[in-house]
C-alpha cells in the first residue's frame, strides 16, 4: 500500500528509560528515511522544530499533529493509551480520527504485563481495547508470548511482527554527569562492602520485597554489610507496600526518578543487578547492566540469555544467586551474551525501520 507520509510516535516517558532509549535509537534513523517524528518525551532544544515534533498528548496535541499529517498516513505507534491503557477519550477520539483519515495504524507493543492486567480490566477498559484491536492494522511485538497471546486469547488476525525492543545506544545513554541527590545516594550505597541495585516501581509486581527479603536474609546467615539500592521510577506507588518493604531497614537507599542516562553509573557502582519483575516485556535494562560488566540476576521472563535465573517469589533461588555472584560466580557466558546482544542491535533497527517505511517484503520477522 502506497502511503503519503511515516509517521512515528513517542513512548513513555524517562526514567522508565528503557522504552524510552529504545525510540531515541529509532527516530534518528526513521527521520533519515523519511519518517515524521512526533514524540511527547520532552521537548527538543528547538521547539519550533518541526522533525522531531513535539506534542502534549495531555492536550491532545497528538490528535491536531494527526488531522495536519494523519491523511493517508502510515503511522507507527508506540504510546500506552491507545491500547495498553486505554483512555476513555484519547482512544475514540483516535479511531474517529482513523475512519476520516484512513491510516494506517501500526501499534508497536511493549508492556508485558498487558496480559496479567487485562484479566482485571473493567467492563468499560474491555470494550475500549477490542475497539482498538478492530482497527489496528499491523502489530509489534518484542516478544513471543505477547504474540502467542494476541492470537489465542485477543484473538487478532492480522500481521504482527516479532523485534525486540534492543537497538543500538545512542552516544550519550551513559551520561556521568549526576545530580547532586543521586550522588550522594550512589556514595551511600557504595560505602556497603556488598552491593545490590534493582529498579522498577513500588508495587508487588516489580518484586522489590522478594530482593529485600533475599538481601535481609543473606545479611543475618553472612553476617556482611549488604546493601540494596532501589531505583524507584515513582509514577505509580503502593504506599503501603512500599513502607513493608523499607520497614527500619536502614540498609536499603531509594533513588528516585534517576535519569535514564544515568542508569550505567548505577549498574557500575554495584555488585549486582536484579530485576525481579513478574511480567517483563523485554528487560533493556537487564541487557544494559550486562554492557556494564555488571552480572544480573533475572525472573525467567523476558530475556534471559547470559543470565542467572529464578522464578518470581522464589527467595531461596535469588539468596543462592546473590551468593554466587558474591563468591565471584556470575553466569559464565555474561560477556559472550553481551558481545552477541550487541550484533543483534543493528538487525533489529533494520527490522524495525522495514515495518516503518511499509517494506515489508524484506523483513524477515514475522
Amino acid at each position: 500500500m502506497s502511503r503519503k507520509r511515516v509517521i512515528l510516535f513517542g513512548p513513555l516517558p524517562p526514567p522508565f528509560g528503557g522504552v524510552s532509549i529504545f525510540m531515541r535509537a529509532l527516530c534518528a534513523k526513521a527521520i533519515e528515511k523519511g519518517a515524521h517524528v512526533w514524540s511527547y518525551t520532552g521537548k527538543p532544544n528547538d521547539e519550533n522544530a518541526d522533525n522531531p515534533l513535539f506534542v502534549n498528548h495531555r492536550r491532545f496535541a497528538h490528535l491536531l499533529a494527526l488531522l495536519r499529517y494523519g491523511f493517508q498516513a502510515r503511522i507507527t505507534d508506540s504510546t500506552h493509551f491507545h491500547f495498553e491503557y486505554p483512555n476513555i477519550l484519547m482512544l475514540p477520539l483516535w479511531i474517529c480520527a482513523k475512519f476520516v483519515l484512513r491510516f494506517h495504524w501500526i501499534k508497536i507493543l511493549h508492556d508485558g504485563s498487558l496480559p496479567s492486567r487485562y484479566k482485571s480490566f473493567s467492563s468499560l477498559k474491555r470494550l475500549l481495547f477490542q475497539l482498538a484491536v478492530r482497527h489496528i492494522n499491523e502489530y509489534i511485538v518484542v516478544n513471543k508470548e505477547l504474540e502467542t497471546w494476541l492470537r489465542e486469547t485477543v484473538k487478532v488476525s492480522k500481521k504482527i511482527f516479532f523485534i525486540p525492543s534492543l537497538l543500538p545506544l545512542p552516544e550519550n545513554w551513559d551520561e556521568t554527569n549526576l545530580s547532586e541527590e543521586l550522588a550522594l545516594t550512589l556514595e551511600r550505597h557504595c560505602n556497603h562492602k556488598r552491593r545490590v541495585c534493582t529498579i522498577g516501581i513500588f508495587i508487588p509486581s516489580y518484586g522489590f520485597h522478594q530482593v529485600a527479603d533475599s538481601v535481609e536474609r543473606l545479611r543475618q546467615a553472612t553476617n556482611e554489610d549488604i546493601g540494596l539500592l532501589i531505583v524507584d521510577g515513582g509514577y505509580e506507588r503502593d504506599e503501603k507496600y512500599m513502607a513493608d518493604v523499607l520497614k527500619e531497614r536502614k540498609w536499603i537507599a531509594v533513588a528516585a526518578n534517576v535519569p535514564h542516562s544515568n542508569l550505567a553509573t548505577v549498574f557500575r557502582k554495584s555488585d549486582v543487578f536484579v530485576r525481579g519483575f513478574s511480567d517483563e516485556s523485554f528487560g533493556l535494562s537487564r541487557i544494559e547492566a550486562m554492557w556494564c560488566d555488571t552480572p544480573v540476576i533475572a525472573t525467567d521472563v523476558g530475556e534471559t540469555r547470559g543470565m542467572l535465573i529464578y522464578k518470581f517469589g522464589d527467595i531461596s533461588a535469588l539468596c543462592l544467586h546473590l551468593q554466587a555472584v558474591f563468591d565471584g560466580k556470575p553466569a559464565s557466558d555474561a560477556k559472550v551474551w553481551a558481545e552477541k546482544f550487541i550484533k543483534e542491535t543493528e538487525e533489529n533497527l533494520t527490522n524495525y525501520l522495514r515495518v516503518i517505511v511499509g517494506d515489508n517484503n524484506k523483513t524477515n520477522v514475522e
